[in-house]
């Protein structure tokens, strides 16, 4: 059961925050829509684990569906990709925010109407399948400029997209990832390179990849999953897009958000589950429970943790126990989540909330703590 009572995916008002689930996630959501980069792979490297636990929650009957902002790519490279990577997928199972844009496009605009692709082949082809016109130059006068990340992209792409956007075409993004993982750390995504047109014209793009809805709408409509959990390594887009479309989800500690993060997320960003990686989808998740603490506060438990407010003028959380760090870390989110963020900057909250997770111990430290 969780915290409010409900099985796990059962419909009803959604509340962000976490959940218990006695046993398997993988038995009791029917679909994951999961995130790529940070989930399943970091910077085309397998994470390792990933396939095997996607294997078991497939076994167990849950639905994989590979939900991804990234739109340089189209859905069969990504399915050969992770075929090449021991999780097997086909072009059916991949929703990009590609194709989520080209829904938004071709819902205002007439059939072959052009379009100025400000991408790589991934987001041309989505173009295309809907039944538009990819161009590359303002001179063919689209009506709409599209664009999506490609490693590629050029000034003279960036300019005809200026000049087509200056001219009134439509604007739509397929999605405003500020950064993107990889191996060597972040690195500048879309969104950073939407910023470009948007201060060189002034137009703000129509979004469609995570956290807003058009691809999470495409996804679960393309599932036809009753039950979807979204599964992620992002509090900005993954879990906060979750939350928009009133559904459960799982973040992953793999990719780009940290347990810092999770502590000092607001009430748009905070998963119903939290894992080191994708084993989590098949394992039970324990209840937080709370009283009242010592110091008259409330204290939150789980498993053999208890983090309540610290005593004392100045304090922001106290955390005392042993066993699982991921407990550990369930009770101080909801501590986290229940007092409120520490005083000071965003920098010193950080290190106050970085200090704290130290108590959980090495394994926390492995897992990004």
């Amino acid at each position: 059961m969780t915290g409010n009572g409900e099985l796990p995916g059962e419909s009803g008002p959604h509340r962000p925050g976490l959940k218990g689930c006695p046993g398997p996630l993988s038995e009791y959501y029917d679909a994951a829509l999961l995130d790529l980069d940070g989930v399943v792979y970091l910077g085309g490297n397998p994470i390792p684990g990933a396939a095997g636990a996607l294997a078991e929650a497939a076994r167990r009957g849950m639905k994989l569906a590979y939900v991804t902002n990234n739109a340089s790519r189209s859905p069969h490279a990504i399915a050969a990709q992770l075929t090449g990577m021991g999780v097997p997928a086909t072009g059916a199972d991949i929703v990009t925010s590609a194709q989520a844009a080209a829904h938004v496009l071709a819902d205002r605009l007439p059939a072959g109407a052009p379009v100025l692709v400000v991408g790589g082949t991934g987001l041309r082809l989505a173009v295309r399948e809907r039944g538009l016109r990819p161009v590359t130059t303002a001179a063919e006068h689209p009506l709409a400029v599209v664009q999506g990340y490609s490693s590629d992209i050029s000034y003279g792409l960036l300019a005809e997209g200026t000049m087509a956007l200056n001219a009134g075409a439509f604007y739509v993004a397929s999605n405003a990832d500020a950064t993107l993982p990889t191996p060597r750390g972040l690195q500048p995504g879309n969104g950073a390179l939407v910023q470009v047109l948007v201060h060189a014209t002034g137009c703000e793009p129509v979004v469609a990849g995570k956290p807003e809805l058009p691809l999470h709408a495409e996804s679960v409509q393309r599932t036809g999953a009753k039950r979807p959990l979204v599964v992620g390594d992002r509090l900005d887009t993954d879990i906060e897009g979750a939350i928009r479309g009133r559904t459960d989800s799982l973040l992953v500690l793999t990719g780009v958000s940290s347990p810092a993060d999770l502590l000092l997320a607001g009430p748009q960003r905070r998963p119903a589950y939290l894992a080191r990686d994708l084993s989590g989808l098949n394992a039970g998740h324990p209840d937080v429970t709370s009283d009242a603490g010592a110091s008259g506060g409330r204290a939150f438990s789980c498993g053999g943790w208890t983090a309540a407010v610290a005593a004392g003028a100045g304090g922001w959380l106290a955390v005392s126990g042993s066993g699982d760090w991921a407990d550990g870390l369930r009770a101080l989110c909801a501590a986290a989540w229940s007092a409120g963020p520490p005083p000071g900057t965003v920098a010193e909250r950080r290190r106050t909330a970085e200090a704290l997770l130290t108590a959980l111990g090495p394994a926390a430290d492995r897992a990004g703590c």
